[in-house]
């Protein structure tokens, strides 16, 4: 502990159970000296484990639908009554997507289902910045953070309208990004984490499949929801006062990697007649 965010006070969304990053995030926040709220919607509440989060962290819960400005509206000025006074950093870690859930193609969606995933997912983070912007909510070098995922950026095709979900988020940290730092002196930015097994993330068809992939590509390996809450904790302390309308990628190298060799080795040798294989290997042995 470097008592990092000695003295800050925080909103941290999305902390759903110990598998969250947001829960991560928080108990990291805590150990480095933070006082925050802890939010999320009411239904989500009741399938989590958030009170278990609020007890250990000594946080205050307020519940919030963040596709709500009243929910919101009520949850920053109660957050600054009992913190006593303006944030200095929000987590914004919400994610849905009903085409997942209900088993929807991407190429046969639910356009209202779509809506209501965009809502959750990507327009709830404008509306929060917004609430904050214009109730002057936030202390100067305050941080925003917002967690995404590269499929905002390349294919991936189970991950669905979770993908288009994502890319709005990056361009509203950018746009809204831009008048925050201007006139509050404010950072936003995005977190592109590693595939990350949550209890949200799980939902996506084929996600076991995504993180080993993505495991032999990266160098480094995947990044843990500790190593991400980690890297978000540096984003809310003073050292990083500069950066801001970045998509930052923590993800052991997976982004900028073409192909890795553990990965040609699998195809290769699944490409191989079966005796070939086993040549290989009783010369290896040898």
């Amino acid at each position: 502990m470097y008592n990092l965010l000695k003295g800050k006070k925080g909103i941290i969304f999305g902390a759903l159970d110990s598998k969250s990053i947001a829960w991560k995030v928080a108990e990291r926040a805590h150990e480095e000296g933070a006082k925050f709220v802890l939010t999320n919607a009411p239904v989500a509440m009741r399938l989590g484990t958030i009170t278990e989060l609020a007890e250990k962290t000594g946080s205050e819960i307020i519940p919030a639908d963040a596709t709500s400005m009243l929910d919101l509206e009520n949850l920053v000025d109660k957050a600054v009554e009992i913190l006593g006074g303006k944030i200095d950093f929000v987590l914004h870690s919400i994610g849905m997507s009903v085409n997942v859930r209900r088993g929807n193609l991407y190429t046969h969606q639910d356009y209202n289902f779509t809506k209501t995933g965009w809502d959750v997912s990507a327009l709830s983070f404008h509306r929060v910045m917004s609430v904050l912007y214009q109730r002057k909510a936030m202390n100067e070098w305050g941080s925003i953070v917002a967690l995404t995922y590269m499929a905002a950026q390349r294919v991936f095709p189970d991950y669905n309208d979770m993908a288009d979900n994502k890319a709005y988020l990056e361009s509203i940290a950018r746009s809204f990004g831009y008048f925050f730092g201007r006139d509050h002196k404010v950072r936003v930015n995005t977190i592109s984490q590693s595939p990350t097994p949550t209890t949200a993330g799980s939902g996506v068809k084929g996600f076991d499949g995504f993180i080993s992939y993505a495991d032999k590509m990266s160098p480094l390996g995947n990044a843990t929801a500790l190593e991400c809450a980690d890297y978000t904790i540096s984003m809310f302390s003073d050292l990083t006062k500069k950066v801001t309308l970045q998509n930052l990628f923590h993800d052991g190298g997976f982004s900028n990697m073409g192909v890795s060799n553990a990965i040609m080795d699998q195809v290769m040798e699944k490409e191989q007649p079966v005796e070939a294989v086993e040549k290989s290997k009783k010369k290896t042995s040898k």
